[in-house]
């Protein structure tokens, strides 16, 4: 039986940008439960939505969990972003996209057949880090991310690899 194959490992240049976020999960619990709302289908994708309510009955956890975790790795991620792009500048910019025009979706959170996450940027968002950072910018393997738990609090960290 064949070994799977590791995912690719990017050449590291250097890291233009870091990005961090705590999310406290009771709270995101109360505003996914809050009646009428629509946050979890504006902030998170089918298949983001799909994979915590999987690993929630896996695990007999709640879904919000799952979700606190993918939060922080997309708010991590705007954070990452933005240090990049004033790297990349010399100095501070304007966010290439307002924060009412960024689309959550367009930052998804998936993970590999063992489970470790990655980014997957498209869209619009896409578009705009490929405008500030380059061509290949948006690519998956130039934003790394590391996402835990602990307690009532889920974490992330995102880099941003340049070339």
């Amino acid at each position: 039986m064949s070994q799977p194959s590791l995912p690719e490992v990017p050449e590291v240049k250097g890291v233009l940008g870091v990005g961090i976020d705590l999310v406290h999960i009771p709270g995101l619990s109360e505003q996914l439960d809050q009646p009428g709302t629509v946050f979890a289908e504006r902030a998170f994708t089918a298949r983001e939505r799909r994979d915590a309510a999987r690993r929630a009955d896996a695990t007999g956890s709640l879904e919000a969990d799952h979700l606190a975790g993918r939060w922080a790795a997309k708010e991590a991620f705007i954070k990452a972003w933005s240090a990049a792009a004033n790297t990349r500048a010399g100095h501070a910019v304007a966010p290439r996209l307002s924060p009412e025009a960024v689309d959550w979706r367009e930052i998804e959170l998936i993970g590999d057949r063992w489970g470790r996450p990655s980014l997957r940027l498209t869209g619009t968002v896409a578009d705009a880090v490929t405008a500030s950072l380059g061509e290949g910018a948006a690519a998956s393997r130039r934003w790394p991310v590391s996402v835990t738990h602990d307690g009532d609090w889920a974490a992330a960290v995102v880099l941003y690899i340049g070339s």
